[in-house]
């Protein structure tokens, strides 16, 4: 894998409809590392397997719903940016999402490849303040250990 693939944003796109996730591929695949699935199984089959920072999924699928998916991925890994594309303006699955799933954001199809690129590279954004934080707050917590330590090392001599 070259340097170039290896900084890439790894979007995960689930849908149900095969022709969906051949044109999110051919659309996206120059610039950022994207996996598809055709189930929110194979979802979360992808998931377990690959270091993925942005998540898209269809709301209505067979078997298991968007929220459904994102919900499970909740389970097991709480990184990914999570989004919710759907072609129906449903607003109880837009309540769900966002209170269930955790939702960074709502998107309707048919979509537009600038909004859809644009949310992508806003919720990347967002995962790396996120990532970026919980590294300092790391830092931050062995340097408080080490300033409680060097404290109590002065207080008994």
């Amino acid at each position: 894998m070259t340097n170039q693939e290896t900084d890439k944003i790894s979007v995960l796109y689930v849908d149900d409809e095969e022709n969906n996730l051949r044109s999110f591929k051919a659309t996206f695949r120059k610039i950022y590392k994207v996996h598809t699935a055709i189930s929110g199984e194979e979802g979360l089959e992808v998931l377990k397997n690959n270091e993925i920072q942005i998540i898209i999924t269809d709301q209505r699928m067979p078997e298991m719903t968007g929220i459904e998916f994102l919900t499970k991925v909740l389970d097991f890994k709480k990184e990914p940016m999570r989004m919710l594309l759907t072609g129906y303006s449903d607003i109880n699955a837009v309540i769900d999402s966002i209170n269930k799933g955790e939702v960074y954001r709502y998107l309707t199809k048919p979509w537009n490849e600038n909004e859809l690129r644009s949310a992508i590279e806003s919720a990347y954004e967002v995962f790396a303040l996120r990532k970026e934080n919980k590294e300092l707050l790391k830092k931050l917590e062995i340097a408080n250990d080490q300033l409680e330590f060097l404290l109590r090392q002065r207080l008994l001599s």
